[in-house]
């Protein structure tokens, strides 16, 4: 089973930034689609970002313009640039490999954004 860990949340005011990081132990993420999810407290995991093994990339229409998914093969970690920061993106943000159907490896344990106002 892969082990993904995310990393790098924290609480941030309104307007500011944050860089998460999702890497792997054991197992190398380049040459797998990668997405980051976030699940906010009574709501359903979203994904909010996707990236190929190519590098094309896509975005929910919420993080548009804001968000940045990118990934460094060569430290085995995907990131995701987070600026303009809302109190709606307020959740715990997650990675996960993708294939066809969705997400396809274990969940970690995510990383806790915190927005406030």
């Amino acid at each position: 089973q892969v082990q993904l860990v995310e990393s790098g949340g924290g609480l941030v005011q309104a307007g500011g930034s944050l860089r998460l990081t999702c890497t792997a132990s054991g197992y190398k993420l380049g040459f797998d689609d990668m997405g980051w999810y976030r699940q906010a407290p009574g709501k359903q995991r979203e994904l909010v970002a996707d990236i190929t093994s190519g590098a094309s990339t896509n975005y929910a229409d919420s993080v548009k313009g804001r968000f940045t998914i990118s990934r460094d093969n060569a430290k085995n970690a995907v990131y995701l640039q987070m600026n303009s920061l809302k109190p709606e993106d307020t959740a715990v943000y997650y990675c996960n490999i993708l294939n066809h159907f969705g997400p396809s490896g274990s969940w970690g344990r995510g990383t806790q954004v915190t927005v406030s106002s």
